[in-house]
């Protein structure tokens, strides 16, 4: 079983900036793949990046690269969001997920955290 918590949602102006914190615990190995998500309110659950749980193959949906950072810190058992130039559509519910296949379906993914709420207000 795999424990995930969220952190670091808030409401920030358009142009500013948020960390995203998903704490794991639980039987997670280095192969595991830990993805962010996001969710407006009435849209679909969206893939925004993923990562190995060792680091590797950071990958980023279009609408967010080059703005968003994602990175694992094994010793702390916390992947990061870093989120920079927030726009509006940023805008929704993020989600952290663990799961054993590189992949971004959200389907695909076993756990799942509570969720954080990020507000960019314009």
């Amino acid at each position: 079983q795999v424990h995930l918590v969220e952190s670091g949602g808030g409401l920030v102006q358009a142009g500013g900036s948020l960390k995203l914190a998903c704490g794991a615990s639980g039987h997670t190995s280095s192969s595991f793949v830990i993805a962010w998500f996001r969710q407006a309110p009435g849209q679909e659950r969206d893939f925004v990046a993923r990562i190995t749980r060792s680091g590797g193959n950071p990958y980023y949906a279009h609408s967010v690269k080059d703005r968003f950072t994602i990175t694992s810190d094994n010793a702390e058992n916390t992947v990061y969001l870093q989120m920079n130039n927030l726009l509006p559509e940023d805008t929704a519910v993020y989600y952290c997920a663990a799961g054993r296949i590189f992949t971004a379906a959200p389907g695909r993914y076993d756990y799942w955290g509570q969720g954080t709420q990020v507000t960019v207000s314009s």
